[in-house]
């Protein structure tokens, strides 16, 4: 499975970085899992996800407000995210954390997944763009992050494989 990351830095706190990960499994597929039954990823990515709960509206509603409780870096960490996006047509869902442990250290955090068919072959390629601004200088770009979203993608791959 390919994997590629760029960044795409505006200023100094304003940045964005992204990662595109290859998948086996059907662009639909994949994008339904966070369009339409994101509480699947804890089933697919246990040792990331713990839970993911509707708090608010329905699943793959523009405005709806879902919580994640997921381990980063060996911690438990926890994120209320509002669905800014939904295009089913592009298969791409965008996600603004609006609590959580990431707005310690961001001011913003915008998550985009879009998922695009390959060509001519089996699989898609799942696209995760970050945006985000910094508290200040000192605060790291989230390269981190790319890694872990990659390892998720490649869970969820295999799970949705899997039911196959």
């Amino acid at each position: 499975m390919a994997e590629t990351t760029k960044e795409m830095p505006k200023s100094s706190l304003w940045g964005e970085v992204e990662v595109e990960v290859d998948i086996k499994a059907p662009a639909a597929k994949f994008y339904h899992v966070y369009a339409g039954r994101p509480d699947h990823v804890a089933k697919a990515t246990s040792s990331k996800v713990q839970a993911c709960d509707l708090l608010e509206g329905e699943w793959g509603i523009v405005g709806s407000i879902v919580n994640w409780n997921y381990v980063y870096a060996g911690k438990a960490k926890v994120a209320k995210e509002r669905i800014e996006i939904v295009e089913p047509e592009k298969k791409l869902i965008k996600f603004r954390v609006i609590e959580g442990d990431v707005l310690a250290v961001y001011k913003s955090f915008l998550i985009t997944i879009r998922v695009t068919p390959k060509e001519g072959e089996v699989g898609s390629v799942v696209k995760w763009h970050l945006e985000y601004e910094k508290n200040d200088e000192n605060v790291p770009h989230p390269y981190n992050f790319l890694p872990f979203l990659a390892e998720m993608t490649k869970e969820i791959d295999e799970h949705l494989l899997s039911e196959e």
